[in-house]
């Protein structure tokens, strides 16, 4: 049989979806009797309750309950956070609200019309308060403050070294500063949040279906928040999810919210997210400011790294946050060998919705700051930017590479990598195209950026926010464990579960190619159902479907169990063939001798032994097939006394070039030419491969011209619908060029790394690098719409001074 694993199989999920028949958390049958929620939200930023009159609601036909934040809290503890600092947030808001869209009260009828019918028959009396929404803004002393039990609205601060940065500033010949914004932005996937939920008043239990996502780390919050012991909620996921691309993390205080309006009501509860809903309030990405400074040698070569990252979580920081903050500090410095740095990190409240993973998160905002600099050094120093980057990069005979700040990267050729990617005539052609466009004078640009993609977080990456005495005290945290189980029944069908839940990656197509290599079978012989139930399948902390865990995670937990299915299988079938074990092969659903082949039995055959014979067993061996295997690799250990953290265990490579042209008249920035190298370990699947990362490519290309959050001075949030808040569609998106290269993790057994993530984290720098390069201009803010273009084309005719430290407000 030939090899099907790195092969392009076609993903099985696609025919139930194409033709409608997939099963979303929507489509599930409800229990008889379950009432229908509907949220009502805050109108203001920031605002004190003064009272909530309900009576006109509830003497309405069908509606059984109106929620408060008053019962909310009597039944329920506020959720737990990463630092010890008192950010109190329950499921409704108590006495004040603080960002616009925060849930406020809850009313439960027989269906969704009657729910949102009396919605509007609540009257809520407001005090409305004074609001802040830039983040620098609110660590101004004097800012309104958002938590009064704490000093001001900064919490956690904390600041690293690595190295000797200050020599290495002293000694160098150039300093180069630039100050970045990454803006407020998500992604939006087809289905918004679903939850149904069910009190079980016999044993104090909740009984909860929705479409979570993960990390699972998230499981023991909602319990203390509701006040049970673990065991006592369920968690269910669907068959199917409408994507998630982070943002589903964070329905987990809607799973606490809507199981204990069950257990006030007591009937079953249902609520299903609205698109206005869903941008107002859901959560985003945080946007932040990072001052980002460099001490660099003559040639580009850069000494030593100094960022200063400011990161605005909104009103609460809810778990696990503040993940992108610290989720990329181990690899801080990119793609670069720069052995000194020093960072400063700030988390600051605001009157925002609280801020959440989102696709790469941490990633893009980091390397916006690192790309955009490294073009800004060459522009300082008269330099070819991509000159800049290959002075930088890690060297191939490094690896595997320990970084300043601690990540392990496992494999790579960097700087072979560039050369592919520009070669073949790529580079010199958008050359030819710069100068054609500028001697016709039109403004044309182009754009690079390098960068490291993680995969499968290290769950003690955020103890880093934690100093060392501390985190002794707490003990340590690390690791990164994913569980499998493949199961092979009497008659020889294969079946296969995992702790990732269903996303729209294809897991179930990749593991199924696993499988199916390991034993000798098809693909489409293999059934696997990624459906989680806490009460009954194999889960932990680290479960779920974030950060590109599959591949190095996930993905080898299948491995183990099915390299232990087959070992078990090969010796059932030697006794039986007559033969060693270590002469059995699988192939086209037989299990045979290698030197044999004719010297065969069916795999069913095998399979049924372990079954219904089980005399006809090796001594010793247990009946029955099936294997579950857990994986937690060592690489991955807690932060060290000197904070230095692996902060995932494995790192692809990405690099991309770009050339973008800008129409004067309107402002538009129109993407000429977009090419994109990855090297992401071995390739499962090229065919998923190439469609996560033009996914991630779009929602980069989104991110760079077209979606942002946007609130008035007040906080009313104003892009709550997609008139407003702009997605791209395939009329926007513009053709990409994908290449790839191979260096197989030594530090996975499939030597296989993420891949779904890089191209959220390079597109948006590339992009503004190719438009810095069109512009001649310092302050690329993004999303880089045609008025903030506009503003920039301007002074051209004049060209701009070189800045070293620009300063500007967030949009």
């Amino acid at each position: 049989m030939n090899s099907v694993l790195g092969k392009p199989v076609r993903r099985k999920e696609d025919a139930a979806l194409l033709t409608g028949k997939g099963r979303f958390a929507d489509d599930v049958a409800v229990p008889a009797g379950t009432l229908s929620a509907h949220v009502i939200r805050s109108p203001h930023a920031h605002a004190r309750i003064r009272r909530i009159e309900n009576a006109r609601a509830l003497a309405m036909p069908g509606v059984h309950a109106v929620i408060t934040g008053d019962e909310i809290r009597a039944l329920s503890d506020p959720f737990l956070v990463a630092v010890k600092e008192p950010v109190r947030q329950w499921s409704l808001a108590y006495e004040r609200v603080r960002y616009f869209g925060e849930p406020v009260a809850l009313v439960l009828a027989a269906n969704r019309y009657l729910a949102e019918d009396a919605a509007a028959a609540v009257e809520i009396d407001y005090e409305v308060l004074p609001a802040v929404l830039d983040p620098r803004q609110a660590l101004e002393a004097g800012a309104p403050r958002l938590h009064d039990d704490l000093s001001g609205n900064e919490i956690g601060p904390r600041s690293f070294v690595y190295g000797d940065p200050d020599r290495a500033f002293a000694e160098a010949d150039a300093v180069v500063k630039l100050t970045t914004a990454y803006p407020r932005n998500s992604f939006t996937p087809i289905e918004c949040f679903v939850v149904v939920a069910e009190y079980r008043a016999s044993g104090g239990s909740y009984d909860v279906l929705s479409n979570f996502q993960g990390p699972f780390s998230a499981h023991p919050v909602m319990a203390r928040a509701m006040r049970v012991p673990g065991n006592r909620l369920r968690l269910r996921t669907a068959g199917d999810s409408g994507g998630s691309f982070g943002i589903k993390l964070s329905v987990f205080p809607y799973i606490v919210l809507m199981g204990l309006a069950a257990r006030i009501s007591g009937r079953p509860v249902k609520w299903v997210e609205d698109r206005l809903e869903h941008l107002t309030a859901a959560s985003s990405g945080p946007n932040r400011l990072t001052i980002a400074e460099a001490a660099v040698k003559r040639d580009g070569r850069v000494l030593a790294l100094r960022l200063e990252q400011i990161e605005d979580y909104g009103a609460y920081l809810r778990a696990p946050m503040p993940g992108p903050l610290y989720r990329m500090h181990g690899a801080s410095t990119g793609a670069y060998d720069i052995r000194n740095l020093a960072i400063t990190n700030r988390i600051v409240l605001t009157n925002k919705a609280p801020a959440a993973l989102v696709r790469g998160f941490g990633g893009p905002q980091l390397y916006l700051a690192l790309e955009r600099l490294m073009h800004r050094i060459a522009m300082e120093l008269n330099l070819d930017p991509l000159d800049v980057i290959r002075r930088n990069l890690v060297p191939a005979k490094a690896f595997p590479y320990r970084t300043a700040a601690g990540a392990l990267y496992d494999s790579g050729d960097y700087p072979k990598a560039v050369e592919i990617a520009a070669g073949n005539g790529r580079l010199e052609e958008l050359k030819s195209r710069r100068d054609a466009a500028r001697q016709a004078g039109r403004r044309y640009g182009i754009g690079f950026a390098a960068i490291v993609e993680p995969g499968m977080s290290n769950m003690g990456y955020l103890s880093t926010l934690l100093t060392p005495s501390a985190r002794e005290r707490a003990g340590p945290k690390n690791g990164a464990i994913s569980m499998a189980t493949v199961n092979v029944d009497p008659l020889g069908a294969v079946s296969v579960t995992a702790d990732v839940p269903v996303q729209g990656q294809g897991h179930e197509t990749v593991i199924s190619q696993i499988v199916a290599e390991q034993l000798g079978l098809r693909p489409e012989d293999i059934s696997v159902n990624l459906e989680i139930d806490t009460a009954k399948d194999q889960w932990s902390i680290a479960s779920g479907n974030y950060s590109c865990r599959f591949s190095p995670g996930a993905a080898v937990a299948v491995h183990l169990a099915g390299t232990r299915i087959r070992d078990k299988l090969a010796r059932i079938a030697a006794k039986q063939l007559n033969i060693l074990p270590d002469d059995v092969e699988f192939a086209d659903s037989k299990v045979r001798s290698r030197s044999n082949p004719d010297n065969a039995i069916s795999f069913g055959r095998a399979a049924g032994t372990a079954h219904w014979s089980p005399v006809m067993l090796p001594d010793g061996m247990d009946p029955g097939l099936r294997e579950t295997a857990v994986w937690n690799p060592p690489q991955l250990e807690p932060p060290d006394s000197s904070d230095r953290i692996n902060t995932s265990l494995t790192y692809g490579f990405v690099f991309d070039m770009c050339g973008v042209e800008i129409e004067p008249s309107s402002g538009s920035v129109r993407v000429d030419r977009y090419y994109s190298m990855h090297d992401a370990g071995a390739v499962l699947n090229p065919l998923l491969a190439e469609g996560q990362i033009r996914g991630a490519f779009v929602q980069g290309l989104a991110t760079a011209l077209y979606e942002e959050f946007v609130y008035n001075t007040h906080g009313v949030f104003q892009s709550g619908s997609f008139a407003d808040y702009l997605v791209p569609t395939a009329c926007e998106v513009p053709p990409l060029t994908t290449m790839y290269m191979e260096s197989p993790s030594p530090f996975t057994p499939l030597g296989a790394k993420g891949l779904a993530e890089g191209n959220c984290m390079s597109v948006p720098a590339c992009i503004a690098n190719g438009i810095a390069d069109a512009l001649q201009v310092n302050d690329i803010p993004l999303p880089a719409t045609p008025p903030r273009i506009l503003q920039r084309i301007a002074p051209i005719s004049q060209p701009e001074g070189r800045k070293t430290h620009d300063r500007r407000q967030m949009p």
